[in-house]
């Protein structure tokens, strides 16, 4: 059977991406002989959706289950329509969350363990986004400039 491990790294001895979608590596080994494949994740950049290009190029993969930190609800959406059993909660090395997995200690996940759109870390949030901002959401500063309609939107 194949399975897939969101990684930090290019080898067992790397340590579990706490991220499935926005992982840096995703390991595929093959637990009948531990043959490996290794994976940069090309969907880390993207601005939504990560987690379903994830689980799309899993599937494209032939994986059976996965091994991670966490899964977002529409990333474990479209691994469950795939029929890719999901495993959550993980830390540590690769080696060791494939050893126990091997030996069956893994409860399964069947719920999402973050929100939507979780993985995107501030870093990655453009500054017109952020509180306080002035085109940005969250202060009031919708209608800034555009008038606002003498609604007390903020000064001009």
């Amino acid at each position: 059977m194949k399975i897939a491990v969101s990684s930090t790294g290019k080898d067992l001895q790397s340590e579990i991406d706490p991220r499935l979608g926005r992982c840096a590596f995703f390991i595929v080994i093959e637990t009948e002989n531990m043959g490996l494949e290794v994976f940069d994740n090309e969907n880390i950049a993207l601005t939504g959706g990560a987690g379903i290009q994830a689980a799309k190029f899993l599937s494209s993969k032939s994986v059976g289950t996965v091994l991670t930190g966490s899964v977002g609800p529409n990333a474990m959406k479209t691994l469950s329509a795939a029929g890719i059993q999901v495993f959550t909660g993980l830390k540590g090395s690769v080696a060791d969350a494939v050893e126990k997995y091997k030996q069956g200690i893994l409860p399964p996940s069947t719920k999402a363990t973050v929100e939507e759109k979780s993985g995107l870390g501030q870093s990655e949030v453009s500054e017109s986004m952020m509180p306080g901002s002035r085109g940005g959401r969250g202060d009031g500063g919708r209608g800034r400039r555009l008038g606002g309609g003498g609604k007390g939107r903020g000064p001009v």
